[in-house]
């Protein structure tokens, strides 16, 4: 079941056409992974899990604008386990409106450095099975 983060488009987040300027998409991104990774830790914060990510690479497919005032609601779900990496998968609506769909791809790494390992089991238990979605590769 994939988790879904909302937040309100703010005004100085939108570019001179009055929609979301598309390198905020991965902040959003962003702030969703991070947001329900640290819901499944016990003290809210995804760092005592004993794991960390960092993003590789991410692909976005815009749908259609966002703009200032709106709730944007982002559903991210694991679309893929590798065995030291996992890849997320976004899907953003504002009422039901596609936005955008995106997909990045992060590899586990020990907390506080840049070093890869293996993904913990116990980490992909906390995030569930890989969802079938129909995001871009």
């Amino acid at each position: 079941m994939p988790y879904t983060h909302t937040l309100r488009v703010r005004y100085g987040e939108c570019d001179q056409q009055g929609v979301v300027f598309n390198p905020n998409y991965m902040v959003y991104m962003d702030d969703a992974g991070e947001n329900w990774v640290s819901s499944l830790a016990p003290k809210g914060n995804f760092l005592e899990l004993g794991w960390d990510w960092m993003v590789v690479r991410s692909v976005i497919e815009w749908q259609g604008p966002a703009h200032h005032g709106e709730t944007l609601s982002i559903e991210v779900a694991i679309v893929r386990y590798g065995s030291t990496s996992v890849e997320l998968g976004y899907v953003g609506t504002v009422a039901g409106r596609p936005v955008f769909k995106a997909r990045s791809t992060c590899v586990s790494v020990r907390v506080g450095t840049t070093e890869k390992f293996q993904t913990p089991e116990h980490i992909k238990n906390l995030l569930g099975p890989a969802e079938p979605w129909d995001v871009p590769l």
